[in-house]
């Protein structure tokens, strides 16, 4: 297996051409409501809200964008070049599988994602200067957990090959961020890993009976959103959402369970886990609904699918994958029918489905798409030597360049679309 070279990728050069004639690309999305599993098509009843369609010369019938299949281009003779490289400044360290030398970087970054019904032509990828000059002056936020910040890197990295003069941004009670003087553009992530505030509580000041080897509680007040996002529902034009992988009994075994609250009371009979992940959604997308204005466009990505084979991050799992996993794999993956480890995904994307329902939040359903990606993760180069050991390898996470970047070509139609289609209402 070829080892990735110290050299770094150049940074390519930014196109000459016209915007416009991106921008007339980009203008040609189309929203065809349609009915589709966002889980599986080998799971029944479970259908999605209308998604975005791009139509392009090259892709008749508006094809989906978020459904079809990998191909191989070595040579990077159908799409263009990764548009960063490891000296990104907004890179975290573990995700930079460029500089932490990952085997096989050069083969993950040379897949290319064909959706149905384009004539085997690939995903159109991002022009970043295009992009953020059709959104000049405007704030796009991200709130949600780590991965949510994997989306953000990438989207940040992109974007800063059109804007060398981009600088770190942090203010609203963003995490991290990125301002891009060039466009007037404003980028900011928001860790809320529940959405919902949760606090921890010591056995010691709980009045409950004795539970041997409780040590606490962790409340989670299913109507009260994390002080993290609380005060930004006027402040970004655009708002991506996503939750889900903190919801396991690997994060809040039940020596540190969650413990569901409304209304500052305990909610009796206590609540299951994925129980309160959907109270927590319903109570947040209410939330959504009456604080952050209409003209504000609201995303909703579903899971992003773990890859670990062998044991859970915890036991062993490991993705020493160097292929893409085939289209007859993935049920037998991802199918919570077959009780795997990584059954995770499509489990709490029926809880989001049945969640966003008949609200004006837009599902970005990017699972289906990711599942493929087991070769993608940063696995055990993880920049510290002592990483794997304490942590066990990284097959939740992605490597940056890599799968995040086609998200983020997707996220790009989306956001234009849609921003598009609140201007001419």
């Amino acid at each position: 297996m070829k080892m990735v070279r110290d050299s770094h990728y150049p940074p390519p050069k930014l196109s000459r051409r016209l915007s416009s004639i991106v921008l007339l690309l980009i203008l040609t999305v189309i929203l065809f409501y349609t009915t589709s599993n966002i889980l599986s098509p080998s799971s029944p009843g479970v259908t999605t809200r209308p998604l975005l369609r791009l139509i392009s010369p090259r892709c008749g019938g508006g094809a989906d964008l978020t459904r079809g299949r990998w191909s191989r281009d070595p040579g990077h003779r159908l799409h263009r070049v990764p548009l960063y490289d490891a000296s990104c400044p907004f890179h975290r360290n573990a995700w930079n599988c460029l500089r932490n030398a990952r085997k096989n970087m050069e083969a993950i970054i040379s897949w290319v994602w064909v959706p149905e019904g384009c004539g085997g032509s690939p995903l159109p990828g991002i022009d970043p200067s295009a992009f953020l000059a059709a959104v000049r002056g405007r704030s796009i936020g991200f709130v949600g957990d780590s991965l949510n910040e994997n989306f953000l890197v990438a989207f940040l990295c992109v974007l800063r090959s059109a804007d060398l003069g981009t600088r770190k941004w942090k203010r609203r009670g963003a995490w991290r961020g990125a301002y891009f003087p060039k466009f007037d553009v404003t980028v900011g992530y928001h860790r809320a890993v529940l959405l919902a505030k949760y606090t921890w509580q010591p056995v010691e000041l709980l009045d409950l009976p004795h539970q041997e080897k409780l040590k606490g509680i962790y409340k989670v007040d299913v109507d009260v959103p994390a002080d993290d996002w609380v005060n930004i529902t006027h402040f970004y034009d655009v708002l991506i959402f996503n939750t889900g992988h903190w919801w396991g009994l690997d994060k809040f075994p039940k020596e540190t369970p969650l413990v569901f609250y409304k209304g500052g009371k305990p909610i009796v009979p206590p609540l299951e886990i994925f129980d309160g992940l959907e109270a927590v959604l319903r109570s947040m997308i209410s939330y959504i609904e009456r604080e952050v204005p209409k003209k504000i466009v609201k995303i909703w990505r579903t899971q992003s699918p773990r890859h670990f084979h062998g044991g859970d991050w915890n036991q062993n799992g490991s993705c020493l994958f160097s292929e893409p996993l085939n289209h007859e794999e993935l049920d037998s993956w991802f199918d919570p029918r077959n009780k795997g480890v990584n059954k995770e995904a499509r489990e709490v994307n029926h809880v989001i489905q049945r969640a966003v329902e008949g609200t004006d939040i837009h599902l970005l359903n990017l699972t289906h798409l990711s599942e493929f990606r087991a070769d993608a993760h940063p696995a055990i180069w993880l920049g510290k030597k002592d990483a794997v050991a304490i942590w066990g390898q990284d097959c939740m996470h992605w490597c940056l360049p890599g799968l995040p970047d086609t998200w983020v070509d997707i996220l790009s139609a989306n956001i234009l679309y849609y921003l598009e289609a609140e201007r001419r209402s």
